[in-house]
């Protein structure tokens, strides 16, 4: 059987973190779907189609060849997985603030897909700190943000913000 997995954020942008993720969870599956999806609680920078393009081009960078990114705007991560016949979902934790949201949202998709498995992946110590909010922030406030995303995420970021100005 074929090992499929999913990651599934708002990547609203991606970040390194992201990235990181990405990579190391690219070894624990044949096949790994990164998907765009909808957060209702969040204000979005990027519309679904920059982010997706965004979201290519960096994983493009990757050493990796099983990664594919696809977008869900208006459908649970449980039905997704079982469109991409996927039995584990990715997630990345950086704080205990986040394994206590994360461990609610896994009850929530066991319910909606039993066989579906969580799979936490605890963040690299240079990306603990590290989220998309802040990333935002930094750059609306013209820090320093070349460290902290791609280059095309920094540009297209830089860019978006300069529109808004």
């Amino acid at each position: 059987m074929k090992k499929v997995g999913i990651y599934a954020g708002s990547f609203d942008p991606v970040t390194n973190g992201h990235l990181d993720i990405i990579e190391r969870a690219s070894h624990l599956f044949d096949q790994l779907y990164v998907v765009v999806m909808l957060n209702t609680s969040k204000n979005y920078t990027f519309n679904f189609t920059e982010k997706v393009q965004l979201l290519k081009t960096a994983v493009a960078s990757l050493p990796v060849d099983n990664v594919l990114v696809e977008s869900a705007q208006e459908k649970l991560v449980a039905q997704v997985a079982q469109e991409l016949q996927a039995h584990w979902l990715v997630r990345g934790i950086r704080t205990a603030a986040d394994f206590n949201y994360e461990i609610s949202m896994q009850q929530i998709n066991k319910l909606q897909k039993p066989d579906l498995e969580t799979i936490y992946l605890v963040s690299s110590p240079q990306y603990m700190y590290l989220s998309s909010s802040m990333v935002k922030e930094v750059a609306q406030l013209n820090g320093k943000i070349d460290q902290l995303v791609p280059n095309n995420v920094a540009q297209a970021l830089l860019a978006k913000l300069g529109e808004r100005q």
